[in-house]
């Protein structure tokens, strides 16, 4: 038999309905799950287990009186730590914020989540605030991946990606303003969505950042979306709601024949790694042979646009940094005073308003390169899991987000974009590609990556936790 921590959500779904397994017996799988694994993963920033085990009790009455709250009521999910919950401090990774009040209030995607009946395990950890795709944190420490401890996670949602791939849970909730769910899923096996901009609503809002979701299969992350983009008023740039159903229809494009743009290599910013490009040269080879139509396109990125990105985060992490008093300053993680503090001390207005103007080019040059396609297939990542402590795969404060320019157009842009799992470098590293569409079309990115989910090669057990 499937072990409890192995079960989708879906599957736990069925199980809970038909009564022969109950939510609280998936949150203590759950917890021991978590108990194995957690002295040296370091995923979880907060973990009550008895507000864990209440939980699970009341979902597991709701089922039994016959008013599961939504298809998810009982799943066990963790939350990204920069997404406010009620009750809990949000320090954003960093321990200039240690001592951070507690939340009074859930953010949008924890809302909805509770208002559906998951059972919130735990919330998952990060690095300064979030501006590292690394799992390194001033406050957490290092948060590892459970394919090879040694190596990194990625991040900024590194908890949550080190979580899925372990088993902690069935569904994650990351947040992406650069790659940070996607990032994190190439180097850990798994799926994530960074939706369209505006799909899902959040607190605060913010340009190019989203909530999404990271699972283990496409199915799941559909249901997940279809909980998370409900209305909420907090944030002033989310889209008109629709009552999609994004998990239906997941199996039918292969008759649509779609249209696909193979972007193999940017061209800027680390160069693509040979076991990356062998997988995504097959994943373009799969998806032909399965009837698409896959074209190859030219790199619409510069070495200026992604600088003028660069630019632009380093002023707003700067700006935010230099309020800080000195002795909550000096608690920062030094690589990120670096990175934030070598060129932005330094700017002006003007350079500022020209970065944010390369950001806009960037955004731009995607939706052009996207038009005369359906779908583009890239590579997520140039590169495999790095090092576990570097909080670059650079390790150079100067020069720390060169590994970013397949993901970060697409957060300028607003499309909608995924990580799906392809297969292993030789050493057993997970590769995963990116599958971008046209702006609002979140359920045929998820459609194409089901499909990716079919084509690609047999995939390698999870990882286990050491005896």
């Amino acid at each position: 038999m499937t072990a409890i921590h192995e079960l989708s959500a879906e599957a736990l779904a069925t199980e809970y309905s038909r009564g022969t397994l109950s939510p609280l017996e998936a949150a203590q799988a759950a917890l021991a799950r978590v108990a194995a694994w957690e002295p040296r993963l370091n995923a979880l920033y907060r973990c009550d287990e008895q507000a864990v085990l209440a939980q699970a009790r009341e979902s597991e009455r709701r089922w039994r009186e016959g008013r599961p709250r939504s298809p998810l009521e009982g799943v066990p999910i963790t939350i990204k730590e920069n997404i406010a919950t009620r009750g809990d401090p949000s320090p954003v990774g960093t321990r200039a914020n240690e001592d951070a009040p507690r939340q009074s209030v859930d953010a949008p995607p924890a809302a909805r989540v509770c208002e559906a009946g998951c059972v919130i395990l735990g919330k998952t950890t990060m690095p300064d605030y979030g501006m590292l795709s690394s799992g390194v944190s001033s406050l957490h420490g290092v948060t590892r991946n459970p394919w090879k401890l040694e190596r990194n996670p990625s991040g900024s949602s590194s908890g949550a990606a080190a979580a899925a791939a372990a088993g902690y849970a069935p569904l994650h909730l990351g947040t992406d303003i650069g790659g940070s769910v996607r990032l994190p899923a190439t180097h850990c096996g798994l799926f994530a969505l960074k939706p369209s901009f505006g799909r899902v609503p959040i607190h605060p809002p913010y340009l190019g950042r989203i909530a999404g979701p990271m699972t283990r299969d496409v199915r799941d992350a559909a249901a997940l979306l279809e909980i998370i983009t409900q209305p909420d008023a907090r944030d002033f740039m989310s889209l008109p709601f629709s009552r999609a159903e994004y998990g239906a229809g997941l199996e039918d494009i292969e008759a649509a024949r779609p249209r696909i743009g193979f972007l193999a290599d940017m061209g800027v910013g680390l160069a693509v790694a040979l076991p990356v490009r062998a997988a995504v040269e097959a994943a373009a080879a799969a998806f032909a042979d399965a009837g698409c139509e896959v074209e190859r396109l030219r790199s619409f990125l510069s070495a200026e646009m992604l600088d003028g990105a660069c630019r632009f985060f380093e002023a707003r992490s700067y700006n935010d940094i230099s309020q800080l008093p000195a002795e909550r300053r000096a608690k920062v993680l030094p690589f990120i005073v670096q990175w934030c503090s070598h060129r932005a001390a330094d700017f002006s207005g003007r350079d500022v308003m020209q970065a944010y103007g390369l950001v806009m080019a960037m955004a731009e040059a995607a939706v052009v390169a996207s038009e005369p396609y359906d779908f583009l297939l890239s590579p997520t990542s140039p590169i495999t899991a790095y090092a576990a402590d570097l909080a670059a795969p650079t390790n150079d404060p100067r020069n720390a987000l060169p590994h970013i320019a397949f993901t970060l157009p697409y957060n300028a842009s607003g499309q909608p974009a995924a990580s799906v799992n392809w297969t292993y470098s030789s050493e057993g590293l997970p590769i995963g590609i990116q599958i971008v569409g046209k702006r609002f079309d979140d359920a045929g990115v998820l459609r194409l990556a089901r499909l990716a989910e079919k084509l690609r090669p047999s995939q390698r057990a999870w990882p286990q936790p050491l005896p």
